[in-house]
């Protein structure tokens, strides 16, 4: 008896050697039928054959699919058989069955590498050599699905030798690989001047190596866009880049060879070796070594260093070729701007910091920048989601009843588009308070609803509360150009549901911590150090906060010295006093004004020329502006990481803790009070040990307020946290010692970042809790 199956499998299953794989086990299992590609970056399968022959075959779907491959779903439905003889890959269709993933960009296997190192293969030395189980996939997708017609490869036709791999089904990595090449009729690679001037050269990869040897910065054209590579052991060049790149002290990634050169620059444990070489390779920052060859202006002020392996041939030769065997290889763009992706930004907008340019002519289709990841009090968090791990999806707890686009926050953002019960977050996309890197968060949020042909009439635009956010303005554009629901979500609930969303615990009642730097908060303050109860409907309430100080101006952002005679206010009540105290601890010269701009800012508060903030982010600065770790902030968060490394050989003394009160039912914890307990101790102790202690007992203090707001309720025992803080190691540190005496959790989200690069997935829970109750 024949019997025959139609099997839609959704996943990771485009772009990984998926059909080729099928194709392989319908042979070795003797059924017939055929595999193609749908429009959703699904695969279609039929097959007949006798019961045995399909049970094996479905046997094989599991057991022997492509590494790199993920089946989330199978829908299998029996149909009538039609006699159908042999198995074929049929063409792709662009009509959608269901919606399917598609696939990220994965680091060069290391089969494709050794063919690259081998003077006997025919692809030697080439820089773009790649397979079904590796290369790029989302960077040079025009559309889905992926087949070589909708990628930048469809401009290069394939020579007789990559055609006949292309069509062998026993060649296991090339049958069907749709971004396959060679030297003959692959990519062209040049070197060129800062004027876009062709260098004569025999090799232009060893060329390029032997400038960066020299001192020259060199622009790549990569993967996902422009690196810039420079020497990371030269002082003198490191310092060029920066001046030229108008990046004081933001550190840049150091890209080494292999792990054993990573091991000179870092302390690397087997574990962090494991996830350097992950398919999707991020930047990993580890500890530095005292003896390492890094320049200390590489990261100052830092005590990791942010480490990656070459994830493609050209990037493995080039460091190859290069006497150190590592290099900065940072994100070619200019201050505030995307990455470029083309030569018409590289030569216009990096030629004031590159000296030469290594380029290749494949578009680059959609920018991703490369992801990093950390430690944080041993478990590895992501800072920023880019190449490798976007766009897949994350799966939700529940269906949605409309489709959803999310529209993330302002600072290092995101956005989203889900649908039934998946969410699929866009790229790493930056500060959208720049126009065009706005313009890139609109690019990518209108790809990701046309392949997912999201219905913008009816689906829900999901923004953050403030009023002033660009993303915001995006989103009423698009509900004005095609209808669709406007949700607001108040930003730090959207934090605790992104944590909740990707540990499983939305629908359930919770209780979570926010911590950051802003948020607008509900009675119109700045908030930013948060205890909420969640309910499992999506109700929240805010039950503990830091206690409000005034946030005078946006220079106390950048000059943290100001807000410190905030706190200082605050705590003493006076202002006059809090000035003397100010004076006398030398913070007047810590900002542009010296002693007359604290006295403005003393003014300020005086007249009410303030907005209260219970930010986490500025109490952290300000405490770093107090010990003279850092005191401008020239980056995001600088003061407050900085102010982490400072405190790594610190210890935390006998103090009496931050004070935690109770006031209108609301838990208010003290950090006024408690900062200038420190400010008194400045001369008095040693500094590291007041920076570890402040981290820790702010972390203390908003555990107690979690573990007391969770006392008699009906709660998960797991406390969300979420916010760009909650990768401090000692806040979580401090957190987790008082969540353990009272028998509770805490949880981090893993595949997204805490901070606001992970909002957009909140919004999306927060969306979906809104549809489950009946708001919108």
């Amino acid at each position: 008896m024949r019997i025959a199956l139609r099997i839609v499998v959704t996943g990771l299953v485009q772009g990984v050697g998926f059909r080729p794989f099928v194709h392989r086990a319908a042979r070795k299992a003797g059924v017939a039928g055929y595999v193609r590609n749908v429009g959703g970056s699904e695969v279609e399968i039929r097959v007949e054959g006798e019961p045995p022959a399909v049970s094996r075959f479905l046997e094989l779907l599991y057991t022997e699919k492509p590494p790199p491959a993920v089946i989330e779903e199978l829908e299998i439905e029996p149909v009538a058989p039609h006699g159908l003889r042999g198995f074929r890959i049929l063409p792709s269709s662009r009509s959608m069955v269901k919606r399917s993933m598609i696939p990220p960009d994965f680091a060069i296997c290391p089969y494709c590498l050794r063919e690259v190192l081998d003077p006997k293969d025919r692809r030697y030395r080439y820089p773009f050599n790649s397979c079904a189980w590796c290369g790029p996939r989302f960077s040079m997708m025009y559309r889905a699905p992926y087949d070589r017609e909708n990628t930048s490869m469809r401009k290069y036709p394939l020579c007789d030798e990559c055609r006949r791999e292309y069509e062998d089904p026993d060649n296991i990595r090339r049958y069907h690989a749709q971004g396959i090449s060679c030297p003959r009729d692959g990519p062209r690679l040049w070197l060129a001047t800062r004027d876009g001037e062709r260098v004569e050269a025999k090799d232009p990869i060893r060329e390029a190596a032997r400038l960066i040897d020299e001192g020259f910065i060199v622009a790549v054209k990569g993967l996902g866009g422009y690196h810039l590579a420079a020497l990371a052991s030269d002082d003198d060049v490191v310092a060029t880049l920066r001046r030229r790149k108008r990046r004081p002290t933001k550190p840049f990634a150091v890209m080494a060879l292999d792990t054993e050169v990573a091991r000179r620059l870092v302390y690397l444990s087997r574990e962090a070796e494991e996830v350097l070489e992950l398919p999707q390779h991020p930047i990993l920052l580890l500890p530095k070594r005292e003896d390492s060859p890094v320049s200390p202006l590489v990261s100052p002020g830092m005590d990791v260093e942010g480490v990656f392996l070459p994830y493609t041939a050209l990037h493995y030769l080039l460091l190859m070729e290069t006497r150190d065997k590592f290099l900065i290889m940072t994100s070619g763009n200019v201050h505030g701007k995307p990455m470029c992706i083309d030569e018409r930004c590289a030569f216009t907008h990096l030629s004031m910091i590159a000296d030469y340019f290594l380029v290749h002519d494949r578009e680059i289709v959609n920018r991703v920048d490369d992801s990093v990841l950390r430690y944080t009090h041993g478990r590895l968090v992501m800072l920023r989601r880019g190449r490798g791990y976007a766009p897949a999806w994350i799966r939700l707890p529940a269906k949605l009843g409309r489709d959803v686009v999310a529209f993330g926050a302002e600072l290092q953002t995101a956005g989203a588009v889900a649908f039934e019960d998946k969410a699929v977050l866009t790229q790493f996309i930056g500060d959208v308070d720049d126009v065009d890197t706005l313009g890139e968060l609109e690019r990518y949020l209108r790809f990701f609803i046309e392949n997912y042909r999201i219905d913008l009439s009816r689906a829900v635009l999901v923004v953050d509360k403030h009023p002033g956010y660009a993303s915001r303005r995006l989103a009423h554009f698009m509900a004005e150009e095609h209808g669709g629901t406007i949700l607001e979500v108040q930003h730090h609930y959207a934090h605790l549901l992104a944590t909740a969303v990707d540990t499983g615990a939305l629908g359930r009642s919770f209780v979570g911590i926010a911590i950051d730097g802003v948020g607008y908060g509900d009675d119109g303050a700045v908030w930013g150090g948060e205890v909420m109860l969640v309910s499992s409907d999506g109700e929240y309430e805010r039950v503990g906060h830091l206690r409000y100080a005034p946030l005078v101006g946006d220079a106390s952002t950048v000059y943290p010295a100001r807000f410190a005679l905030s706190l200082l206010a605050e705590a003493l009540g006076s202002v006059e006093e809090a000035l003397a105290l100010a004076k006398r601890l030398g913070l007047g010269s810590r900002v542009r004004g010296g002693d007359a701009e604290l006295e403005l800012v003393a003014r300020g508060i005086e007249a009410g020329l303030y907005t209260p903030t219970s930010s986490t982010g500025r109490f952290l600065d300000a405490v770093s502006a107090l010990l003279g770790v850092a005191w401008v902030r020239s980056y995001e968060g600088e003061p407050a990481i900085r102010l982490e490394a400072y405190a790594r050989r610190g210890r935390v003394f006998d103090n009496p803790g931050v004070r935690v009160r109770r006031a209108n039912g609301v838990y208010v914890a003290d950090t006024p009070g408690f900062f200038l307990y420190l400010a008194q101790l400045v001369d008095e102790r040693d500094r590291r040990d007041i920076a570890r202690t402040a981290q820790v007992e702010l972390g203390r203090a908003l555990g107690r307020i979690a573990a007391e707001a969770a006392r008699g309720r009906r709660v998960c025992r797991e406390v969300m946290l979420g916010g760009g803080a909650a990768v401090n190691d000692y806040i979580v540190e401090g957190i987790e010692q008082e969540l353990r005496e009272a028998g509770m959790e805490l949880v981090l989200p893993r595949r997204v970042p805490p901070n606001d690069g992970g909002i957009a997935l909140g919004q999306v829970g927060a969306a979906l809790l809104a549809m489950s109750s009946g708001r919108v």
